[in-house]
């Protein structure tokens, strides 16, 4: 059994002119691809994805960033209930902003929805979490990510956010993995 519960309702939801605040993140981790195990160069980044609830295809957990948190606590919160991951939240990658055909409502009657997203290296999958009976959960390689990703939005996440952080770190030598 679950002891985490995920929040509902939209009673907490923030908004922006005429647009709901939405907070995201993508996980990831290195995988050794070599078959010794002792190379840096071996090492294979993977971003976790989950299912829809709503239709096809892959997505990053996000949701509505409410009230009474901050919006990198939103990311956290979401990568717990959807994917049910938990880890080190790193940098903010860009705010996405797209239209949601099941989120309108009076204060965002078309839909308009702004995500932050952020980075989170994952250091522990839970066996069970608020949304494990709904979701299954997947990792994938970036090739992999693209080609399976929903929507065009978190594609650009990926790609123009999380992919060029990622090469920026590694160009001058960061460790990702320490704590932040």
């Amino acid at each position: 059994m679950c002891d985490l519960v995920a929040r509902t309702g939209r009673l907490q939801q923030r908004y922006e002119d005429g647009s709901r605040l939405v907070a995201g993140c993508i996980p990831f981790r290195y995988i050794n691809s070599d078959k010794d195990g002792n190379s840096e160069s071996g090492k294979v980044i993977q971003v976790l994805m989950i299912s829809s609830s709503s239709g096809p295809g892959l997505l990053f957990p996000k949701g509505g960033w409410e009230n009474d948190e901050t919006v990198r606590e939103a990311a956290v919160r979401e990568a717990v209930e959807e994917a049910g991951v938990r880890g080190i939240l790193m940098d903010f990658l860009g705010n996405y902003e797209f239209k949601s055909k099941t989120h309108q409502d009076e204060f965002s009657p078309e839909g308009l929805c702004k995500a932050a997203m952020y980075a989170l290296y994952v250091k522990e999958e839970l066996e069970t979490w608020p949304e494990h009976e709904t979701r299954t959960r997947k990792w994938l390689t970036i090739e992999e990510a693209v080609e399976n990703c929903r929507h065009a939005w978190m594609k650009d996440a990926l790609v123009e956010g999380f992919c060029k952080w990622h090469k920026e770190k590694m160009d001058k030598g960061e460790e990702i993995t320490s704590e932040h």
